[in-house]
């Protein structure tokens, strides 16, 4: 059988391809990254197609089933973008010589905490934005693990994430906290009625689905999920449905406490507090428009700047 040709050089045009190549996954097909790329279907087409020519592999699916990566997709794509994120990285560190703020940084946020009145992070990016004007940020909206991964491997430089579980792969940045509550929707028995510990507890229950504080204090609450969420909204529609119970954030609730749709059940029990912090990875030490991002978020929620931390 004929070997296939190693990759040798990467040449100006591979990289072009390569960034066609993740906005397609990026936008979920060649359709939606039309207006992304700004190019038509065919030719985006024509550049995938010279891709897999280049790389000896075929990289994706695409039908009447939809858009999907194959196995050798998958592993191109992961290294596309670490290969993308050292060169970003390069970028910065070069600018740095020259101190110019320009090119990109990327911000990775759990979701519903704009209405947070603890969260300042708009006020940390128009700060920013006066700080580095020619900085292009890129904002992305993802669960805990999501961005813990992303963070980790370069995708996201900065992530600003509920604690959980420290990894010894991040350094921790506290911001502000997030109060949570048990809620019930007005079509569930418990809304009209006054609730027992023990009736909220046999109460059909959503937890969400990843590692997260809910995951922990429910287990020590005694609550057992009978559904499954991986965002806020997920959990605030299952609980308007009046079938479940579920944790969601007093700011984010209260819109629907003040219409009559839900309420807060047994609040001194069921209740916690989640902590949000700003993660970067714990090496290497982050370039400086990282740190003046980071510096922006830390003042905008009156935490001590960076300047006399020591990065590894």
């Amino acid at each position: 059988m004929k070997k296939r040709a190693l990759l040798g050089t990467v040449t100006d045009n591979d990289l072009r391809l390569l960034r066609v190549f993740r906005a397609v996954v990026a936008c979920g097909g060649f359709a939606a990254a039309e207006l992304e790329l700004n190019i038509n279907r065919s030719t985006i087409s024509r550049h995938i197609k010279d891709l897999e020519t280049r790389l000896g592999v075929t990289l994706c699916r695409r039908g009447r089933g939809g858009f999907s990566l194959t196995e050798e997709g998958q592993q191109v794509h992961a290294s596309a973008l670490k290969m993308m994120s050292a060169m970003e990285d390069f970028q910065h560190e070069v600018n740095d010589l020259h101190r110019e703020l320009t090119g990109n940084v990327t911000l990775a946020l759990f979701d519903k905490t704009a209405s947070n009145p603890e969260c300042h992070i708009a006020a940390a990016l128009g700060r920013f934005d006066t700080l580095a004007p020619e900085v292009h940020p890129r904002v992305h909206v993802e669960p805990i693990n999501a961005i813990e991964r992303g963070v980790i491997e370069g995708r996201y430089h900065i992530g600003v994430i509920p604690e959980h579980r420290p990894s010894s792969s991040l350094r921790y940045f506290p911001l502000f906290r997030e109060q949570m509550y048990l809620y019930c929707g007005s079509a569930h028995p418990l809304f009209a009625r006054r609730a027992s510990s023990e009736a909220v507890r046999r109460s059909k229950y959503v937890g969400i689905g990843y590692h997260s504080p809910n995951m922990e204090v429910t287990r020590q609450l005694g609550q057992q999920r009978h559904a499954t969420a991986y965002d806020q909204e997920a959990v605030a529609h299952l609980v308007l449905s009046g079938a479940y119970l579920g944790y969601l954030p007093a700011h984010y609730a209260a819109p629907f406490e003040t219409s009559g749709l839900m309420r807060a059940l047994l609040p001194g029990t069921f209740q916690y507090v989640c902590e949000f912090s700003a993660i970067l990875r714990a090496t290497p030490a982050p370039n400086r428009i990282v740190k003046t991002l980071l510096d922006c978020l830390l003042e905008a929620h009156g935490q001590p700047d960076t300047e006399s931390l020591n990065w590894v």
